[in-house]
């Protein structure tokens, strides 16, 4: 069951967060399919609930989707459902974002490691220690990345284009792309953030551009299919993005649309980088090939805009983008590049190491 409450205040952004009222344990989201205009949150008392909310994109973002899933095992613990049910339920809601399936599994194995009784605590307590890990993720892959803008285009004053949604709204912390983007404009070094709407569902004009006014960011929108204009302007330092799933080989899967900035990001010898923790990374996918791509509804393309009745409409909601145009992958454990299988493995292996 999910009930919506009405939430106000222009604070810090808590994306999701576990909550246990007298009736009973909730976990608690950020209505990310109401934003801008109201911020509402989604009470979950159960997985369906958990389950609709991810798949309709109330919550969403990779990193946040591993947080939700690992939530989801505790709530079904905690009051009483077929734990082993719902893992699989929760674990095939959305197919692309890796992080999903992460957090399912670590919270599951929780589960099944406690003794008799404390299964429940003990999957809570590893979706907590989840969500601060993705949290000091956040804040590591904003000092990597920060880092990595000064070594690529020396000088400061970044101009900074970003796809999709990136930040507090997908992440236990400040997000990964747009992380470091907050803390490029926290060291008075962001001179424009270009954000694309990011059709069909305008994660970037609904969502980004929420985040950047928060913040406080220099920002300006444009449709997607401008950014080409920019390029040939002169007007982009540097892309930043995120990743749904990362491929052993390092191919990116990311909001549709990423794939073509990548190529004209290489045209115009401008730096593409890719911005996401380990978790994103999928040692079992040997390449882009290899990746199952979210296809969705038709009608998100064809009700935003008059449509003749029955028309069709092509809707995945990634692509991805071959490790040969990422110029640089930035994890919480280092940045990545050149973009090889063996250099993205030597980075994932200091997470394993730990």
């Amino acid at each position: 069951m999910g009930d919506h409450l009405a939430k106000s205040g222009h604070g810090t952004v808590v994306a999701l967060r576990w909550e246990e009222p007298p009736d009973g344990p909730v976990l608690v989201l950020l209505d990310q399919t109401r934003l801008p205009h109201e911020e509402v949150e989604l009470v979950c008392t159960d997985v369906p609930a958990l389950v609709q909310a991810i798949r309709s994109l109330a919550v969403r973002g990779a990193p946040l989707l591993g947080l939700a899933g690992a939530y989801g095992i505790a709530l079904a613990a905690a009051r009483g459902y077929d734990v082993d049910d719902a893992a699989g339920v929760l674990a095939h809601a959305r197919p692309t974002a890796v992080n999903l399936g992460y957090g399912v599994r670590r919270a599951l194995a929780a589960f099944r490691s406690a003794g008799h009784g404390q299964g429940a605590a003990a999957a809570l307590a590893e979706a907590r220690s989840l969500h601060a890990e993705d949290a000091a993720a956040s804040t590591a892959m904003a000092a990597y990345g920060v880092q990595l803008l000064t070594e690529l285009a020396p000088g400061g004053g970044y101009r900074i284009l970003t796809h999709c949604n990136t930040g507090a709204l997908v992440s236990g912390g400040e997000g990964t792309a747009l992380g470091v983007v907050k803390a490029v404009h926290r060291a008075g070094e962001l001179r424009r953030l270009w954000v694309d709407e990011t059709r069909p569902l305008f994660q970037g004009s609904r969502l980004t551009a929420w985040e950047a006014a928060r913040a406080g960011m220099p920002y300006t929108l444009l449709a997607d299919n401008a950014a080409g204009s920019l390029f040939t302007a002169g007007e982009v330092d540097a892309v930043l993005i995120g990743a749904d799933r990362i491929a052993a080989d390092g191919s990116t899967a990311n909001k549709v649309g990423s794939y073509p900035l990548a190529v004209l990001a290489r045209y115009h010898h401008v730096p593409f980088v890719v911005v996401a923790p380990t978790t994103s990374v999928d040692q079992g996918t040997p390449d882009g090939a290899a990746i199952e791509v979210e296809q969705r509804p038709g009608s998100e393309v064809t009700d935003l805009a008059p449509s003749p009745l029955g028309t069709q409409a092509y809707n995945p909601a990634f692509d991805v983008t071959p490790p040969e145009l990422i110029t640089a992958i930035v994890t919480e454990n280092g940045v990545v590049s050149p973009v090889t299988a063996e250099s993205l493995a030597a980075v994932c292996a200091q997470k394993d190491a730990r």
